[in-house]
This record gives structure tokens, sequence and C-alpha cells, in this order.
């Protein structure tokens, strides 16, 4: 009896001392670069501080807007509408209404029900979900990623097991794109490759390729038979034409390629926080499509079961009331043009300043990124001194730069830039 109760009570040691251990090899994540500018931000007491990292539309007094067609759509939702559970695959309202925007009120490929679609959580859902998705039913694929990207598509190929190959975009030298070198790699990948595009406002360059080089990415994708994703986060908010932000979606439909979209509505409507954006697939016939949709909500189940109701309600009300819709289409293409507005204004007072260097793919990149050239030593200067918070990349958030703040921002990056012959 007393050996038992001695060994029970080793038992209870050991099985203490390994469930105390369970979580001890766990080391601290690194922190995001974005959401780490923040934090410094926000501790900084200095009244003059200045925050241009985050990717977050502010209105020219700085602060965060909800657009008034939000809150008319909201003033309509309030106490009418229930919250139950949505399917699956999401608010078919609402995504049907995603899906005019990206392929056009027209489409006939809407009407010939040829597309997979289903709601996803914004733009970062609708790219792991098609990851996923990839990886399930394309397991020897791998996906090509443009240097730079936005740094969230690295962990979300890689944390759905997809190889990553990267191809060529931004050229440092001009500030622009480098479009023989990224021509030369669509053409070296094996054939039938994927490849992740962004369809407009590049993150986090701002650069975009000219309509024409666009068709020219198009036609090689069809030679090649590569298999085109694309990364639809700004339409509307890049131009202030959701139509004209399409255009790369539109060319392609035109050369009759079959491709996959990531939509979101974090930027063009303001909800960031309401997590709502679609995930759509181009399919050959009906019979595939639904195939196809029913497979992408047999992965979302485990995921997240069913996607959130709120945001795909206020999406739905907005899009598909004409008068309410013109309304957003006011609203986006004013908040594009505050951002085309404080570009003209950064780059003009830069000039003003007399700096040596030129500026002109400030004015040049398009969307809510500027990619400044500026180094990462160059970015702690503006931090230490002057205040002013960014990526160490050298992007800057134009949705920050205000008309309050675009001289005190301009001259901090003439006193760091200046000695320098490039930057």
């Amino acid at each position: 009896m007393a050996i038992r109760r001695a060994m029970s009570g080793r038992t209870a040691v050991v099985g203490a001392r390994s469930m105390s251990s369970w979580w001890r090899s766990v080391e601290p994540a690194p922190k995001d670069p974005i959401l780490g500018v923040t934090e410094a931000f926000l501790a900084d007491p200095n009244p003059d501080k200045v925050n241009v990292g985050v990717g977050a539309y502010r209105d020219d007094n700085g602060k965060p807007v909800v657009l008034e067609c939000v809150r008319e759509a909201e003033r309509r939702i309030a106490g009418h509408l229930n919250m139950e559970y949505l399917p699956m695959g999401g608010s078919v309202k609402m995504v049907e209404e995603t899906l005019k925007l990206a392929y056009g009120v027209n489409s006939e490929l809407i009407k010939d029900k040829r597309i997979a679609a289903v709601q996803a959580l914004s733009g970062t859902g609708a790219c792991r979900l098609f990851a996923d998705f990839q990886k399930r039913f394309r397991p020897d694929s791998q996906i090509y990623i443009p240097v730079p990207t936005w740094a969230n598509h690295h962990n979300i190929w890689r944390d759905a097991h997809v190889p990553q190959k990267t191809y060529h975009y931004y050229h440092p030298e001009s500030r622009g794109l480098d479009f023989a070198a990224m021509m030369d790699d669509i053409k070296n990948a094996p054939n039938g490759s994927f490849f992740l595009l962004h369809a407009c406002a590049h993150n986090p360059t701002g650069v975009d390729p000219s309509e024409e080089q666009w068709r020219e990415i198009s036609h090689e994708f069809k030679v090649k038979g590569h298999f085109a994703f694309f990364d639809m986060a700004y339409q509307g908010f890049a131009s202030g034409d959701p139509e004209r932000d399409a255009k790369s979606i539109r060319i392609f439909l035109e050369d009759g390629h079959y491709f996959g979209i990531a939509q979101s509505y974090a930027k063009n409507m303001g909800l960031y926080g309401q997590r709502v954006g679609c995930l759509s697939v181009l399919c050959e016939d009906e019979k595939q499509a639904v195939a196809v949709k029913s497979q992408l909500q047999q992965l979302a189940r485990p995921m997240y079961s069913n996607p959130p109701v709120h945001g795909a309600l206020i999406v739905s009300t907005i899009l598909s009331d004409p008068d309410l819709k013109k309304v957003w289409l006011k609203e986006v293409k004013v908040m594009a043009d505050r951002i085309i507005g404080m570009r003209t204004a950064l780059r003009g007072n830069l000039e003003k300043l007399g700096s040596p260097l030129s500026w002109q793919h400030i004015t040049n990149q398009i969307g809510m990124f500027c990619y400044s050239g500026l180094t990462p030593e160059q970015v702690d200067r503006l931090t230490n001194e002057f205040h002013i918070y960014m990526t160490r990349n050298g992007r800057i958030s134009m949705a920050g730069v205000t008309t309050g703040n675009v001289e005190y921002l301009a001259t901090a990056i003439h006193e760091v830039t200046k000695s320098a012959s490039t930057c």
C-alpha cells in the first residue's frame, strides 16, 4: 500500500512536470513590421508625430472615415434584418453584386453561371482559401509571387504548404516596373504555372503595368498556359473609378483566360474591421463551377464554418440600390482624389525645397502607397529625429499624408536625403 502511494506520488510529480513543459519550447513570434510601426507611433508622446505606416484611409484631418453610404446602409439594416448564420458560401446577394464589379455588370459569364464564388474573410481570407484550394487540387504546383509584394502573401501560401517562387516586378533605379525582367520570368516559368498578380495599385510599390503591358502579360500567359490569381484589394480606390481599376481583369477576360480573384471591401468601402470580401474562380461551365464552389465551401467549413453577416449586409445594401451605389462611387472617388492630391503636394514640396533627387515616381505611382526609395537608415532618421513613422522599406502610406503635415514630411525627407546622390 505504501509502495503504491509512493509510486502514485512519483507519477503525479512526473505528470505535473510534463504538463508544465507543454509550451516551454514556444518562443515569442516576431513582431509584424506594420503593426510594430503603429505601436511605436502610439507610444511616442511628441505632438508633431506623423504615422504614414498603416494602410488605412484617413481624412485630411488624419481621422478614420466611415462613408455616408455605409452609415445609410446601417440605418436600413438596424432592427429590420436578422443575424442568423449565413450559408458556408456566404451572402448570395453580396457575392452576386461583387462579381458584377469584377467581371462587369452585363457579364455573360455571370449569366451562364460559370463563376464559382464564395464570400470570404476580406482579401486575406480569399487568398488563404484559394491557397488551400490550390494545394488540395493541384498538390504538385507552386505559386510565383512578385518582388516585392504585400508581406502577408508569403505567409498565406507558406501556411497552406504551397511552394513559392518569385518573379521580377519592381525596378529600384527607375522606381517603376521592371517589365522586361518580369516578362522573362513569365516566359521561363514552367508551362501551367500559378502566378499571383496585383490587379491594381500594387502593394507596396504603387507601380502598375500600363494597359498595353497588361495586354502583353495576358498574351504570354495564354502562350504558356499559366493560371493568374488576381488580388484586387483596391478596386475604385486606385483611380477613383472601379471600372478603370478592373482593366487588367477585363483584358484577361477578353483573351479567354481561366483565373481566380480575391476581392475586398476594406479599402474601397472603409469596412476594414468587417472582414468582408469574395473569392471567385472562373470555370469552363456551370457544372464545373458548382463542383469548385462546393469544394471551396468544404475548405471553409473547418476554418470558420461560415462568414460574418453584418459586413455582407452593408455591401449588398449599397451595391443593390442604384442611388446608394451612386453615393458610394462619389465617395470612393473623393478618397482616391485626396490621395492623388497628396502625391502632387508631397512631390511639389520636395522640389520646392531644392532636392537634388527626382521625385517624379511619387506621382507616377498609384493607390494608397508610395514606394519612396528611402533606405532603412534614412527611415530610422525620420523616426528618431522627426517622429515620422513608416516601415523600413520606405513605403509611405499616402492616406496618412494631410495638408497639415505634408510640408513637415517633405522637409524631413529632404533633410535625410539631401546629401545622397540617389535615395
